[in-house]
C-alpha cells in the first residue's frame, strides 16, 4: 500500500474516530445542558400553575367560609321549618350565588338531609330545595363523610347525579359552637376549569393536581380523575404514582410528597426527580400548596420539549471544522480551531452548570464562527426563556401581592396592606421629623344592620363609608379597612389642629352623607399624633382607647387621645 493511500486511510479514521467521539461528548454535553434548563423550566411552570389555580380557588373558599358564617343561614339551619327564617336564608343564598364566580350555591342541612341549590341560569330560583339527603344513599355519602372528618373545609370534585353536574366542589362546615348545622359552598364547572387552569396546551408538558393522599383531583385526562375522594377505600382511589412504570419511582414520588407535606415552609419549596412514564424518561416537580391541602405537579417530556436532534446541525458543524482543522498544520490548527473550541467547550461547561449569562467567546470568521453563534444563539435561546418565564411568575407574584394587600369589597387597603403604610410613615416621620396622625374608627351599630338588613345591606355601609374616606382625605393620605367594620387612616404629614379637622369632617360627611340616602350611619372616631418614635402596637393601642372613649360618649363622636 503507499504511503498516500495509508496517509488517506490514517486521516479517514482519524475523522471517523474524531466525528465519533466528538458527537458522543457534544451529546452527553447537551443533554445535561437540557437537564439543568429542565429543573429550571419545571421549578418557573410549578410556581406558575399553582398560581393560576389559586387565585381563583382561594376567593371562592373564602367566600364560602363566610357564607357559613352567615348569622341569617344559621338561625334557619337551627330552626329549619321556620318560614320566615327559611326566606330571609333564601335571600341570603341568592345574594351569595351572584358573587360567587360560578353563579352557583349549595346548602346542605344536617338537621333533615335538605340540599339547597341554584345555578348560573337561575334554574331554581322558584324551588331551590332539590332532594334531601339520606346517609343510607352512597351517592350522598359524601355529606356524612365530611361531618363525621370534621375539616373547616375541602375540596372535591365529584358528579352530582341528581343534578347531572361535574364539579370542583368548594365545601365548607356551617357550624354553631361544636355542633354542625350543615354544609355549604359552590362548585366551579369542571371542564371550564380544567380549559382554563389545567390544560396548557403546552407540547411536552403536563400539570395535575392531586390531594393529600396522591389521589389525582385536576388532569386535563378525566378519566384519570379520582372523583368522589373523601368516600373511597385507600386501594380504589386513582393515585398520581400510578402514571409512573416502576415501583421505585411510585415509592420515591409518594415519599417526596409527604416530604413537602411536612415541610417547614411548604409553599417555598419545589422537588425535583426523574421518573420513566409511557417507557419515556420524564423530569417531574412538585409543590404543596398548604391553604387548600393539595400538590401540584408537573411532568416534562424532555425529549419533546427540547430534543438533542436540534444540536444535530451543531454537531455537524463541529465534524466540518474537525476535517478542515486535520488538513491544517500545527499552528493553524492551535489557533483557528483548538482555542476557539476551547472556548466553546468552557461557554458549554457554563451553561451546562447552570450560567446563562451571555458567554465571551473569540471572534472567528470559519465553521467555527458559525459554531459559535450556533451555540450563542442555543444559548440566547434557553436564556430568553428561562427570562420570559422568571419575568411570569414575577408578574403573577406581584399581581398576587398587590391582591393580598388590597381589600376586595372596598378596594382599600387592607390589614397587612396598611401595616406596611404605617411602617412607611413612622420610617418618614423618623427620617424627616414630622409628625403624622392616625384616626381609628369604627361603624356604630354595624352588627344591628348585618341582623336585621342582611350581609348585603353591611356590604353596600362598608362601601359607602370608603367612598366617603377617599373623599375628605388629601391626595397623599391613606385609608385602609383594618378588620370587619374598623378603618384606619393615616395623615402624613399632619398636626393635630388638621388631625381633628379631618376627623370632624368624616365623621359629619359620612352623617350627612347617609342620613341623605336614607341608610343612615353613623362613626366613632379616635384619633392621636404620632412621632415614629413608638411601636406601632402602642400607637395602635393609644387609638383604640380614644375611639372607646368616644364610644363611651354616646358614639358618632370623634376623641383625640393624649400624645405619648
Amino acid at each position: 500500500m503507499s504511503l498516500k493511500n495509508r496517509f488517506l486511510l490514517l486521516t479517514t479514521a482519524l475523522i471517523v474516530s474524531a466525528t465519533v467521539l466528538t458527537w458522543a461528548m457534544f451529546r452527553v454535553v447537551a443533554e445535561r445542558v437540557i437537564e439543568q434548563w429542565g429543573e429550571r423550566v419545571v421549578d418557573i411552570q410549578v410556581r406558575y400553575d399553582s398560581a393560576r389555580l389559586l387565585r381563583p380557588i382561594e376567593r371562592e373558599i373564602a367566600l364560602a367560609r363566610q357564607m357559613a358564617d352567615s348569622q341569617v343561614l344559621k338561625r334557619w339551619a337551627r330552626d329549619p321549618d321556620n318560614p320566615l327564617l327559611k326566606a330571609y336564608a333564601l335571600q341570603e343564598m341568592e345574594s351569595y350565588r351572584l358573587n360567587f364566580q360560578d353563579r352557583s350555591f349549595f346548602v346542605a342541612l344536617q338537621a333533615n338531609g335538605a340540599y339547597f341549590h341554584n345555578n348560573a341560569a337561575n334554574q331554581y330560583a322558584e324551588e331551590p330545595l332539590r332532594y334531601h339527603l339520606r346517609p343510607d344513599d352512597p351517592d350522598d355519602a359524601w355529606f356524612y363523610q365530611l361531618i363525621r372528618q370534621g375539616r373547616p373545609f375541602h375540596l372535591n370534585v365529584n358528579p352530582d347525579p341528581e343534578l347531572k353536574v361535574t364539579k370542583l366542589w368548594i365545601d365548607v362546615l356551617m357550624r354553631d359552637g361544636d355542633q354542625v348545622l350543615g354544609i355549604v359552598g359552590t362548585g366551579v364547572e369542571l371542564d371550564t376549569f380544567l380549559r382554563d387552569v389545567v390544560d396548557l396546551s403546552q407540547p411536552g408538558i403536563t400539570s395535575l393536581f392531586v390531594d393529600a393522599n396522591g389521589a389525582i383531583q385536576l388532569f386535563r385526562d378525566q378519566k384519570l380523575i379520582d372523583f368522589a375522594s373523601v368516600v373511597k377505600p385507600e386501594g380504589q382511589k386513582s393515585l398520581f404514582t400510578q402514571l409512573f412504570d416502576t415501583s421505585e419511582d411510585r415509592s420515591r414520588m409518594q415519599a417526596h410528597l409527604q416530604r413537602l407535606g411536612q415541610a417547614s415552609h411548604p409553599g417555598g419549596t419545589v422537588i425535583n426527580d426523574f421518573v420513566q412514564m409511557n417507557g419515556q424518561r420524564h423530569l417531574v416537580g412538585m409543590a404543596h400548596l398548604p391553604t387548600i391541602g393539595w400538590y401540584e405537579v408537573t411532568l416534562i417530556d424532555l425529549d419533546q420539549l427540547m430534543p438533542v436532534r436540534r444540536f444535530a446541525p451543531i454537531a455537524a458543524v463541529i465534524g466540518l471544522v474537525l476535517v478542515a482543522s486535520l488538513l491544517l498544520f500545527h499552528l493553524s490548527l492551535r489557533r483557528w480551531v483548538l482555542t476557539p473550541l476551547a472556548a466553546l467547550e468552557h461557554a458549554m461547561l457554563r451553561v451546562r452548570d447552570g450560567d446563562l449569562a451571555p458567554p465571551e467567546l473569540p471572534v472567528a470568521h470559519s465553521e467555527i464562527g458559525r459554531l459559535i453563534g450556533h451555540f450563542s444563539s442555543m444559548a440566547s435561546a434557553i436564556r430568553d426563556n428561562t427570562r420570559d418565564l422568571e419575568a411570569k411568575v414575577r408578574e403573577r407574584t406581584e399581581a398576587l401581592d398587590r391582591l393580598a394587600s388590597v381589600d376586595a369589597l372596598t378596594g382599600l387597603a387592607n390589614r397587612r396592606g396598611m401595616t406596611d403604610i404605617m411602617a412607611r410613615s413612622a420610617e418618614r416621620a423618623r427620617r424627616e421629623g414630622v409628625a403624622y396622625g392616625v384616626i381609628y374608627l369604627d361603624v356604630d351599630w354595624f352588627k344591628q344592620i348585618n341582623d336585621t338588613r342582611g350581609h348585603a345591606a353591611g356590604d353596600a355601609a362598608l362601601v359607602e363609608v370608603a367612598r366617603l374616606l377617599r373623599a375628605n382625605l388629601r391626595p397623599y393620605d391613606h385609608a385602609g379597612r383594618w378588620g370587619g367594620d374598623e378603618f384606619l387612616v393615616i395623615l402624613s404629614p399632619c398636626d393635630a389642629e388638621t388631625l381633628v379637622k379631618i376627623g370632624e369632617r368624616i365623621r359629619q360627611d359620612v352623617e350627612t352623607q347617609t342620613r341623605d340616602n336614607g341608610h343612615h350611619i353613623t362613626l366613632s372616631l379616635g384619633g392621636t399624633m404620632a412621632s415614629g418614635h413608638e411601636s406601632s402596637d402602642a400607637l395602635l393601642h393609644r387609638v383604640d382607647a380614644a375611639l372607646y372613649q368616644a364610644k363611651a360618649a354616646g358614639r358618632n363622636g370623634f376623641r383625640l387621645a393624649e400624645e405619648a
